[in-house]
């Protein structure tokens, strides 16, 4: 795809994804019945949509043809995501820090040193690495009282945020600059999770609705690097995380859960459906001859 598409390919390609986070958001008997239902299962899925995306190529969908692809890589998330969603206890942070991880080993740390071992098994194993460790610092730390579950959720969504902008956003600038690898992966991890650190304080809606800004700008308009996606993703934050809220509270959700159901209509359902177009459905049927 060339730029000179844009914005029409991005535009069309809402025509898939505002209804599907819609869908979502409050697709199941309403906003808080579909934040009981499907916030789980959507926060488990996200780490095995990033494999399928990014480390397995579509695969096993591109085995079939045209639209099928999509489908059969859908319903492989969404089963994945109720069976993980049942073994983690519908524990959404937990599932939050995986999906963290699994962001920094694929973006940040450029896939190493899985990547490049094989065709297909190095996903799966990015996948279980992180679920260990994830599993392992959701232990370490939650559970025995040393950070409270929604302070270690909403620390990973910050972090989930600067990935987003070094390496969706900016395209790995600056650090793409630095040639040799070890220094270059080094530098890279240790400033994503310094500025995660510096900015631990920014409301879990805010840092969802700037991931999903910057999937809206970088992925579905493939705007950037830099001065075209600094200034719309900063009106697109602004505008998700000021207006969801008000919705939250139309649509009759408890002031308790107003926050909870932001972070899940831009984290989980905005975010996935936006994935889901341009990395697994690769913009079907905008894309389709």
């Amino acid at each position: 795809m060339t730029s000179s598409e844009q914005p029409g390919r991005g535009l069309l390609g809402l025509v898939f994804v505002l209804p599907v986070t819609v869908l979502l958001a409050a697709g199941v008997g309403g906003p808080v019945r579909t934040l009981e239902v499907l916030g789980p299962p959507i926060a488990f899925a996200l780490p095995i949509v990033a494999m399928i995306a990014f480390w397995w190529a579509d695969w096993p969908g591109t085995l079939l043809r045209g639209g099928w692809t999509g489908v059969s890589d859908t319903a492989l998330v969404a089963a994945g995501g109720v069976v993980l969603a049942r073994l983690g206890r519908d524990t959404v942070p937990l599932a939050a820090g995986i999906f963290t991880l699994m962001l920094q080993l694929t973006l940040v740390g450029e896939g190493r040193p899985l990547r490049g071992r094989g065709t297909h098994w190095p996903g799966a194993a990015a996948l279980a690495l992180c679920w260990v460790a994830g599993l392992g610092l959701y232990l370490g730390l939650v559970p025995t009282g040393v950070v409270p579950g929604e302070d270690y959720a909403a620390f990973s969504a910050v972090l989930g945020a600067w990935q987003m902008i070094f390496f969706v956003a900016l395209r790995g600038r600056p650090f793409a600059r630095i040639r040799r690898r070890a220094v270059r992966l080094a530098t890279a991890h240790g400033v994503v999770v310094a500025c995660a650190g510096a900015t631990f304080w920014v409301p879990p809606t805010v840092a969802g609705s700037a991931i999903a800004s910057v999937l809206v700008v970088a992925m579905l308009f493939e705007a950037g690097p830099a001065v075209r996606v600094s200034l719309p993703v900063v009106l697109l934050t602004a505008a998700l995380a000021t207006l969801l809220p008000p919705v939250a509270r139309w649509a009759a959700v408890p002031e308790r859960l107003v926050g909870a159901w932001t972070a899940h209509t831009t984290l989980n359902a905005l975010s996935l459906a936006v994935i889901l177009h341009v990395a697994v459905w690769r913009r079907w049927p905008a894309s389709a001859p």
